[in-house]
């Protein structure tokens, strides 16, 4: 093996021991043999982690005083049932496991091992509790956790494996950034070994699914197994495409500063990451196609075996006659057996709703019923809203031919400055007024006699009436007007001449 290769071994091994060390405190409370009244020995080992997530939810709910007295009172709450002992028996053990944690002396905790990386004795100090407060009144002291208790508390949390990939995938990242190619080459390494335990994990999880799943709930336990799976590894994916953009634009990059001439061994390190890492990306997608294929085809098998297996197993004279003929069940449980096979109950009921339900009525009359389409209705002359608003269209016709006799009203801007002028503001901020505009434009040019046939009845005939001998042309400008919030309307341009004008 290449000297370099086992530098690359030993490399960090002073960081991996001392996440060892930080379990030693734990296996010296396993080698304490202590008993209670019954001579039945205590689990130090498992009190201890029970300690540390003790002051680890103190912690969380912000709850800084507490020391060996409370500690003593959590123990007996939850061994009570399990050990006899007494009062002083618990704060006897309480003292002994945070003093194995915090030593009395007030120095840290030590351990000593043999550092081959360096290929020298070594020590690690580490600190699992420290003093938080102390009461001078009861002389009483407090304790929490100091870092590395935390880091204790969250080596024992099960994440690890599961998310082990999404971890070597941010530190490959790190790496990269860094420009630590050697380093991050192990890393794809390492992520490759994480890819092929998936996939063991998966092949071990596709022979429990087709073996285990003998209900609903079992079904269900493993479809949500397997859509947190799937969309675990969705988002591993993700980080792949991005992680394999990055180091091609990482290659891009030392290629144009010519790494690859001056610097041969680092240009095909690069090289060589690209090849591995598209390769793990590779695996790790057959392992996305395998997810999604497991949910759509073996859950789906199970079910369906599940369903048959029940239809496959029931048998009605052992189930249901046996049960009615040999045990003398009461009425009620009579009808409880039964009733999965009797008919759903049909009665003949009439709704009240049905009397506003679409009816045709027919007589016998000479009339017939026609189901074609209803005729526009013609309105009614004598209606007020269309004589209210007749009215209003023939006062506000009289008004622009004043103001076009004014000079004011060739544009529509110009007409509403007039109006202010007089005092009829109020007009334009009526809908009608830009109604009567809109139907203006739309029959422009305006002819007296062309509109006296088919005109004449409608709403704005009168209007029309006032303009005599007369031809009003309308036409879109350019811009819009907005005199007020509520309407808008394009500017419009106005021409009034003669009928006889129009005809030379």
């Amino acid at each position: 093996m290449d000297k370099h290769d086992i530098q690359d071994i030993t490399n960090g091994y002073r960081e991996r021991m001392r996440r060892l060390a930080l379990f030693d405190p734990l296996y010296e409370l396993d080698r304490k043999r202590e008993q209670d009244q019954a001579e039945k020995t205590i689990d130090m080992k498992g009190l201890g982690l029970l300690t540390l997530l003790f002051f680890f939810e103190q912690k969380l709910m912000r709850q800084y005083k507490t020391g060996a007295k409370q500690l003593a009172g959590f123990l007996k709450t939850l061994t009570e049932a399990h050990y006899r002992m007494e009062e002083a028996d618990y704060e006897r053990l309480a003292r002994t496991i945070i003093q194995t944690f915090r030593p009395t002396t007030g120095r840290k905790r030590s351990y000593p091992f043999f550092n081959w990386e360096e290929n020298s004795e070594d020590t690690i100090e580490y600190s699992i509790l420290k003093a938080n407060n102390f009461d001078m009144k009861t002389n009483v002291q407090y304790y929490t956790l100091d870092e590395d208790g935390l880091e204790l508390v969250f080596a024992t949390k099960e994440f690890y494996s599961e998310f082990q990939l999404s971890i070597n995938q941010l530190m490959l990242r790190k790496q990269l950034d860094k420009g630590e190619f050697k380093g991050a080459l192990r890393q794809i390494n390492e992520m490759r070994i994480d890819v092929e335990s998936l996939e063991e994990r998966m092949t071990k999880l596709k022979h429990e699914i087709q073996r285990s799943i003998v209900s609903e709930e079992t079904f269900e336990r493993y479809k949500q197994l397997l859509d947190d799976i799937y969309g675990r590894l969705t988002r591993e994916d993700e980080e792949f495409k991005e992680l394999r953009q990055f180091v091609k634009e990482t290659r891009e990059r030392l290629y144009s500063k010519d790494v690859h001439k001056k610097e041969r061994k680092t240009y095909d390190l690069i090289l060589t990451i690209t090849r591995e890492l598209e390769s793990v990306h590779y695996d790790h997608s057959r392992l996305l196609e395998r997810t999604f294929a497991l949910k759509n085809t073996t859950l789906i098998t199970a079910q369906e075996s599940l369903y048959y297996t029940g239809i496959q197993a029931f048998n009605f004279d052992q189930d249901i006659v046996s049960n009615i003929i040999t045990k003398p069940l009461p009425l009620e449980a009579m009808s409880g057996i039964l009733h999965p096979f009797f008919q759903v109950e049909e009665n003949p009921v009439w709704s009240p709703l049905t009397v506003l339900a679409e009816q045709n009525i027919t007589e016998d009359r000479e009339e017939k019923v026609e189901h074609g389409f209803i005729e526009v209705d013609r309105g009614n002359a004598e209606d007020p809203y269309r004589k209210a608003l007749s009215r209003k269209y023939k006062e506000l016709m009289g008004c622009f031919l004043q103001a076009y006799e004014a000079d004011r009203g060739n544009t529509l801007t110009d007409f509403i400055a007039y109006l202010d002028e007089n005092g009829k503001s109020d007009v334009y901020t009526h809908r009608y007024f830009y109604a009567f505009w809109l139907n203006l434009h739309q029959r422009s040019p305006i002819i007296k006699g062309k509109l006296e046939n088919d005109e004449g009845n409608t709403v704005i005939g009168e209007a029309f009436s006032l303009l005599g001998n007369r031809i009003l042309t309308v036409r879109e400008g350019r811009g819009v007007v907005k005199s007020v919030k509520r309407f808008t309307i394009q500017e419009l341009y106005m021409i009034l001449e003669d009928e006889a004008d129009e005809l030379l």
